[in-house]
């Protein structure tokens, strides 16, 4: 009977490896510093090289644009976003709306097949706080056997300094990160902006971005993995998505155990003993303190430093890598080799599938909008053998190009349509543009009292780019 896995234990045995296996919470319930070894391997350098990639792409993107459009900006004070160089206004606010719900679908279908691969290798909190907080950490104050030394040591020379070199790195990366976010919300230049003027002109903003900074340093030198822990809800909704077929990060209890410490030159196979010799190793490297041994845990960020402290270590005493792995609970139960199953096949394709739908959304837009709105309590008067109504257009130019616009209508014809200023109508890039015009028809030509009417706007190459369709109203008449 296997011991050590939550799915299998005796409840007295799971509760005590419990309290033992959750590394930020004594048996007190107050918290435990977590002073994780720093892991090396294969994984962990893959990982490296996607955290260096993400920053580059963190710190580039506010300066990259497209068409003299910000890649990303996300200006919700002045209403401005840009998705990928391309505007988006109020009025497309339904795409966006349609966009949060595909992102949340893809997330939930993501996990339920791939599990928290996120957490460990794409998000945020793990890019800084693993990638970049935790190395400078390191370099500072060493590993975790001198962390550890140094955090009981009386507070003499070494540790004063080491303790205030952190902590100000801390602080200047925590800014730096700070002026960066700021960048994505009103862009670099206004950044630069407000960082040149000074505080004194601009003391809201500066108080602004005091808090952030503040903030920022108080999650990546005091709460740390208690954002993924307790703050997060991700890791909370990982455990209503995941099931037997969610590739996690596991540990392959029938293989391992029953556990025993290593002697050399012992058949362990002949005395009833697995592989995994209790060296503790992929507890000391988990950044949240878990033993993995014990189970998925909703604190597992799936970060694989477990992963190549156990290879590293079977490595060493001559037995098959693996014991701890990517693998799904039903492989590991049936003994059986990873398989990309039907249901992961299908799955990749609706992911695939809903990104394409996203990006057609954002990208279907059309450069133009027009629409054409009856002024609230106005109605139709008759001149000279004509009906005519009044109309209120809005033009909206999603380009940053300069257009020269023509309106048009299209359905019903023998339209006439009167302007109050010039017939041909020049918008700015990114420009909004109202007007009136009066749009006349004969009499004989209007037969409803509500007469469905096209109105198109053409370009100065006389390509329609846009129309819109409303009521020209006209008098009763009653038809036999």
């Amino acid at each position: 009977m296997n011991t050590q896995n939550s799915n299998f234990q005796a409840p007295e045995l799971y509760e005590e490896n419990f309290r033992n296996s959750v590394g930020t919470m004594d048996e007190t319930g107050r918290r435990k510093w977590v002073y994780p070894r720093k892991p090396k391997g294969k994984f962990t350098n893959y990982r490296d090289y996607v955290t260096y990639l993400l920053l580059v792409i963190f710190f580039t993107l506010p300066f990259v644009k497209i068409n003299h459009n910000p890649f990303l900006l996300f200006n919700v004070i002045d209403r401005k976003f840009f998705i990928f160089g391309q505007p988006f206004y109020l009025q497309d606010f339904f795409i966006l709306a349609l966009g949060a719900v595909t992102s949340v679908i893809f997330v939930m279908l993501f996990t339920v097949v791939f599990g928290r691969i996120f957490c460990g290798w794409l998000c945020p909190q793990t890019i800084f706080m693993e990638g970049v907080f935790r190395k400078i950490e390191y370099w500072i104050e060493g590993d975790r056997n001198k962390q550890m030394k140094l955090d009981r040591q009386e507070w003499n020379s070494e540790k004063i300094r080491k303790r205030i070199t952190k902590w100000s790195v801390y602080a200047v990366l925590s800014a730096v990160i700070t002026n960066f976010m700021f960048m994505y919300i009103v862009g670099y230049e206004e950044v630069f902006r407000i960082i040149t003027e000074g505080p004194a002109e601009n003391p809201l903003k500066f108080l602004a971005m005091i808090c952030f900074t503040a903030a920022f340093y108080f999650v990546f030198s005091w709460l740390r993995e208690q954002v993924c822990t307790l703050v997060c809800p991700y890791g909370r909704l990982q455990g209503v998505l995941i099931d037997k077929q969610t590739i996690n990060v596991y540990y392959d209890f029938k293989r391992g155990e029953n556990r025993s410490k290593w002697k050399k030159d012992e058949d362990r196979k002949a005395v009833g003993k697995g592989d995994c010799i209790d060296c503790n190793q992929c507890v000391v490297v988990c950044p949240t303190g878990i033993d993995i041994r014990n189970g998925q845990q909703l604190e597992c960020v799936n970060c694989t430093a477990c992963i190549d402290a156990c290879d590293e270590i079977m490595v060493k005493v001559g037995l098959p890598k693996g014991l701890i792995r990517y693998a799904t609970e039903a492989e590991i139960e049936n003994q059986e080799k990873f398989k990309f199953t039907g249901r992961m096949k299908a799955t990749t394709v609706i992911l695939t599938l809903l990104i394409g739908f996203l990006g057609f959304l954002m990208y279907d837009r059309g450069s133009m909008e027009a629409k054409f709105i009856k002024p609230a309590g106005s109605t139709f008067f008759i001149k000279n053998g004509k009906i005519t109504n009044t109309f209120i257009y809005t033009l909206l130019n999603k380009s940053n190009e300069k257009k020269t616009l023509t309106i048009k209508v299209l359905n019903p014809k023998n339209a006439e349509i009167n302007f109050f200023g010039n017939e041909k109508i020049t918008l700015k890039g990114d420009q909004i543009l109202k007007g009136n015009i009066n749009i006349s028809f004969p009499e004989k030509e209007i037969r409803f009292s509500k007469q469905n009417m096209t109105i198109g706007v053409f370009d100065e190459k006389g390509n329609l780019v846009d129309s819109f369709e409303t009521v020209f109203e006209g008098p009763f008449q009653l038809v036999l």
